[in-house]
């Protein structure tokens, strides 16, 4: 390497680089396929559509992963960057599912819309940041987590506990037989417990990996008792290309595409800390040019994922961290990351043996994923003023309430209008709008000086 060339636009030998690339995929690849088993499992999808989701997912995931690693025109931070699809999406999208008047199409309509939104949002996000400060940000990642919690749980005990079937020909909702069965909440509890003994007694790249590593001892166990269906694997292809627009053309529905802009917001802020805390961990600074170019690529990447049958994207915190952990700044390291997780994307077979995974083995490794992302909010807000500030107590306290009414009265809106549905029905909207409107009326408008070091904060304190 010339001396004089930054580490981070360092080329490392090939075998290097696809050995620190396959690192950051399986410290990512539990929180890849988590949405698309989330949302798969919404929809009611067949497992074979379940398993297209995540080819889905990889192949979007890698390639965007190289846009923002290796940039091209006004797009990409060009910095050590993983991206993958964001939970904060995820509610909205639940909510979506559980509306009737929409289809997947209607969700792949939102995500393209919401993601040419952010691209031409991207320049002015600095401006936004004052309106979102730690009080806030903190709020509706606790509330993010709580929320997806409730998908944890479930999974656990074996799926939902009222799940769609035929009867005579007929669609009908009728009680799951086997929720909540002791070899379901048993091995979900071998798999916590592995999470957990994984990262107290194990040190290095497998402790970055426990969560994939306990979901590893799940499969393995579940498998040996019977308990695993590889029903289509024989049936599905060794290669395929991931078309466009599988599912048919999008259609646009207002509350759908609102929803989904304010959680691209949300996702700008998130991302925003992220390049902020990696560029201190690169030695690179950020300044507005470089993050409008690194939060385009979120809308890129949003549209994109839209087209070829997936969800919006942001950068994962884990990976910056793993930068910090191993000190390999290279963004090439990423990029070949990126080939990798397009390459997986390519084999349907490896996606139907992750579609293969038993709910209740998910469960063990999501209540660990999912209660993460709440304690990340818990840890910024333990940043917030609440001796000398009462008033962000009732920001907190009103915006958790807000966020709290989907998850505890999914009836509550109901006699509402139809077209603001999917607004009402999740929890992590209401928080974040909640959260934003009292954050103004009792503090004001914060000040632009202080919007980076609020993001920094949330950074530093974040874990998906």
């Amino acid at each position: 390497m010339n001396s004089s060339t930054d580490p981070v636009d360092e080329i490392l030998p090939v075998g290097k680089l696809a050995a620190l690339g396959m690192q950051h995929v399986l410290v990512m690849y539990a929180g890849a396929i988590a949405v698309p088993l989330i949302i798969g499992g919404a929809l009611n999808l067949a497992k074979s559509d379940i398993a297209f989701l995540i080819s889905a997912d990889l192949f979007c995931c890698g390639l965007v992963t190289l846009i923002q690693s290796l940039g091209f025109w006004k797009f990409g931070i060009k910095m050590p960057v993983m991206m993958g699809v964001t939970f904060a999406a995820v509610g909205p999208m639940v909510a979506m599912a559980g509306n009737p008047q929409l289809t997947i199409v209607h969700i792949y309509g939102a995500v393209i819309a919401s993601g040419i939104f952010c691209v031409f949002a991207a320049p002015y996000m600095s401006r936004l940041m004052r309106f979102f400060p730690p009080v806030v940000t903190g709020t509706v990642i606790s509330v993010i987590g709580i929320s997806l919690m409730g998908v944890g749980i479930n999974w656990a005990a074996g799926g939902q506990p009222v799940i769609g079937t035929l009867v005579d020909g007929v669609f009908t909702r009728i009680p799951n037989p086997d929720y909540g069965s002791p070899t379901s909440l048993g091995i979900a509890l071998v798999v916590l417990i592995s999470i957990l003994l994984i990262t107290k007694y194990v040190k290095g790249f497998i402790a970055n990996i426990s969560v994939l590593s306990g979901m590893v001892i799940g499969f393995v166990i579940a498998m040996s008792m019977g308990k695993i269906s590889f029903y289509g694997l024989g049936d599905a292809e060794w290669f395929a290309f991931i078309r466009p627009f599988h599912y048919g053309w999008p259609k646009f529905d207002i509350g759908s595409i609102l929803s989904m802009c304010l959680v691209m917001i949300v996702t700008m802020i998130e991302s925003t800390g992220m390049f902020i805390a990696l560029g201190e961990i690169v030695g690179k600074k950020i300044d507005d040019k470089t993050l409008a170019r690194g939060l385009r690529v979120d809308g890129l990447g949003s549209v994109i994922g839209g087209i070829f049958n997936t969800f919006p994207y942001t950068s994962f915190s884990q990976n910056v961290g793993l930068v910090g952990v191993t000190g390999v700044r290279s963004r090439y390291v990423c990029a070949a990351a990126g080939v990798i997780l397009m390459l997986f994307g390519l084999f349907p077979k490896m996606a139907h043996v992750a579609a293969s995974i038993p709910q209740f083995v998910l469960g063990g490794a999501g209540i660990v994923m999912f209660g993460m992302v709440a304690a990340t909010g818990i840890k910024i807000l333990s940043k917030v003023d609440f001796q000398h500030n009462r008033n962000n107590l009732f920001i907190v306290a009103v915006s958790f309430g807000a966020g709290m009414i989907p998850i505890v009265a999914p009836t509550f809106f109901d006699k509402m209008p139809m077209f603001l549905s999917t607004i009402l029905h999740s929890g992590i909207l209401l928080a974040s709008s909640m959260a934003v409107l009292l954050n103004l009326f009792f503090n004001g408008k914060g000040s632009s000086e202080d919007s980076r070091s609020h993001a920094l904060a949330a950074a530093q304190s974040s874990d998906h």
